[in-house]
């Protein structure tokens, strides 16, 4: 009989670590931000992210979809496939930049396009996260106005994790390479910081479903 508990017991105690110890699956869909563009890969903010989240025991493999250049059309046809293949169980959408940059619609093109890969993400049984992108000041008061309010209506409309920057704040703190458009090595990790922050939560709900 006392063999029969400890052997319960221990196998209570595999199934638990084996459980808290799940690994997670995360896709992070972007652009030049998340690629790591003028940095090294292990100092983009989703390695960052990878090292620092397994380094206090949670368990996650972060795929790092990002693709320099890439706009919310090829991130919506990337996505389907993205999906299948690693099914994973949160999706960080960091679209939209090069889209802006390009002056594209932001109501037919650019939100269309996000809707779409946030509906798609989530009918996989994904959680998702957003990040709002900012455009730099000198493409209009209105334009960039409009532009980030659309992360923000997004983020509403689907109760999403938002996860919100600025780029001026990047820029007086010294964390953007020359071109006042990506971020440096320090810049990453302010990034990965948010990051981090804002998705642990998204982590602790499906350590306890």
């Amino acid at each position: 009989m006392f063999l029969g508990i400890l052997l319960s017991l221990t196998l209570s105690v595999n199934s638990s670590n084996q459980f808290q110890n799940k690994e997670h699956i995360a896709v992070v869909l972007g652009d030049s931000l998340s690629a790591g563009y003028g940095v090294k890969i292990d100092e983009s903010w989703p390695s960052v992210l990878e090292n620092n989240l397994n380094a206090v025991n949670i368990n996650i493999k972060i795929i790092n979809a990002g693709i320099s250049g890439d706009t919310t059309s090829g991130g919506l046809f990337r996505l389907p496939k993205l999906l299948r293949e690693h099914k994973p169980n949160l999706v960080i959408l960091e679209l939209g930049g090069n889209d802006g940059l390009r002056g594209m619609s932001i109501k037919k093109i650019i939100q269309k396009n996000l809707d779409e890969m946030i509906r798609m993400s989530l009918q996989s049984g994904a959680n998702v996260a957003i990040v709002g992108v900012e455009l730099p000041p000198n493409y209009g008061e209105q334009y960039t106005s409009k532009f980030k309010k659309m992360y923000i209506e997004l983020a509403d409309e689907y109760n999403l994790t938002l996860i919100e920057g600025s780029i001026k704040e990047m820029v007086a703190l010294n964390l953007m390479q020359a071109d006042g458009i990506h971020p440096n090595a320090n810049g990453h990790l302010r990034i990965e910081e948010e990051v981090r922050s804002k998705i642990l939560t998204l982590l602790d709900e499906r350590i306890t479903d």
